[in-house]
């Protein structure tokens, strides 16, 4: 048999309840258990006192000080030749026991305790030596507090409020993980989940964003491999075409056929490079200025080169190969298309590193920005003839700028050119 729940809702209301049971029974017992303990014993003390004078009074015959006494502490006193009481006394109950136990210490006699509980009234009979019997009757309240049943009925209350409180809180919050995990197996499917929101706490609305960002990487993954599929179908047709009509003629020279071979193997290495992804890498301490440097060298001899780095920059975990080969296909881009400088800065804020890639090329129109991040789109109309390439760079930059949790963003520079902005977090 499962003792647990398996539900989520009804294990956290346990996990919140059960501690809270636990502690205040702890409470209960330790502290105010002897507090009550305490209480009535003195209760007890004190009325048992009292009777024990008023019968060395009563054995005394002074019954007129037994009298002025009794009015005096609020005790009816009464004697009797006989009564009928029943058979079975309250000196063992709960309430009277330490009254009983007190009496049977000062008196040199057994009386008998009987309890009206409806009336809330408390009898002690005490036979006299005058073979009568004196009842002292008084309040229930002299020997026994009934706070204490206030406080039992205060425990429960208190554990059904807390419950009713938090039990819309825990619905809410079990709601928004049912939505997600709906949304999930829609995901899971290939299907999307209309209407999907996030929603709940925050640490759920994270999941939950997160989920959705999963969701959009492995659909432009599978967009990426079918439209690589359709570019190496069309890019290798057009060569071979080519190569095999020009053999069949006999009209190819060996410059023709090796330029359309190593036009071919770009297309192939550029499609592998892209197919592999990056590989496993550890994080390492990285300072982006001295990689940035070193690329802009390599990548644009040809061009005037500014930086604009701090004095001290921010250092942080990385992947220094992947935004190598990220930063790398940037600044070659740029400097493809450059007329004659690239500016390269970076801003150092509270959380996150800002580096900024210009050039004073010809741009990239607005409509056309997002096609460029697409894989295998190639915007040689707008950034010049003749350029080659797969369209690929700026696709591989993005996707490990991703995998670093940062954002990637193309605007229009102050140069008149590209503006690659890079939003990384430290």
């Amino acid at each position: 048999m499962r003792l647990t729940p398996r539900s989520f809702l009804w294990r956290t209301i346990l996990m919140i309840l059960i501690p809270l049971v636990i502690a205040q029974v702890i409470v209960a017992n330790a502290f105010f258990g002897n507090h009550w303990s305490r209480v009535h014993d003195t209760l007890a003390r004190t009325l048992a006192g009292e009777i024990a004078t008023m019968t060395k009074f009563i054995d005394d015959g002074d019954t007129d000080a037994v009298q002025k006494m009794a009015n005096d502490i609020g005790i009816n006193v009464t004697f009797h030749e006989k009564l009928n009481r029943p058979k079975h006394d309250d000196n063992h109950a709960h309430e009277t026991g330490r009254l009983a136990s007190e009496l049977s210490k000062r008196l040199n006699r057994r009386a008998k305790i009987y309890m009206d509980r409806d009336k809330r009234l408390v009898y002690i009979d005490v036979p006299t030596r005058t073979n009568q019997i004196a009842t002292f009757g008084t309040s229930l309240y002299r020997i026994y507090s009934t706070s204490t049943e206030v406080f039992i009925i205060w425990l429960i209350g208190s554990i059904l409020i807390v419950s009713i409180l938090i039990a819309p809180f825990i619905i809410m919050h079990t709601r928004s993980i049912r939505r997600i995990a709906r949304a999930a197996s829609r995901f899971g499917r290939g299907l999307d989940a209309p209407g999907f929101v996030p929603t709940g706490s925050k640490e759920i609305r994270e999941a939950a964003t997160s989920m959705i960002t999963m969701k959009e990487r492995l659909d432009r993954y599978n967009r990426t491999r079918t439209d690589m599929l359709n570019a190496v179908s069309h890019d290798l047709k057009a060569p071979l075409t080519r190569m095999r009509l020009a053999v069949e003629t006999q009209t190819a020279t060996p410059n023709d056929m090796l330029r359309d071979i190593d036009r071919m193997t770009e297309m192939v290495n550029g499609y592998l490079a892209f197919a592999r992804g990056e590989t496993p890498e550890i994080e390492q301490a990285t300072e982006l200025p001295p990689m940035l440097t070193r690329i802009a060298r390599d990548a644009a001899q040809d061009k005037k080169i500014i930086t604009d780095f701090p004095d001290t920059p921010t250092q942080f975990y990385a992947r220094p190969m992947a935004l190598a080969r990220a930063f790398s296909n940037i600044i070659e881009n740029a400097a493809r298309y450059a007329t004659s400088k690239i500016k390269i800065t970076e801003h150092d804020l509270t959380d996150t590193v800002e580096i900024i890639i210009e050039d004073d090329g010809p741009g990239i129109p607005d409509d056309r920005k997002h096609d460029a991040l697409r894989p295998f789109v190639r915007l040689d109309d707008a950034r010049g003839t003749d350029t080659g390439g797969t369209g690929l760079g700026l696709s591989i930059a993005q996707t490990a700028i991703e995998n670093h949790g940062g954002q990637m963003f193309l605007e229009n520079s102050d140069l008149g050119g590209l503006r690659v902005r890079i939003v990384l977090p430290i």
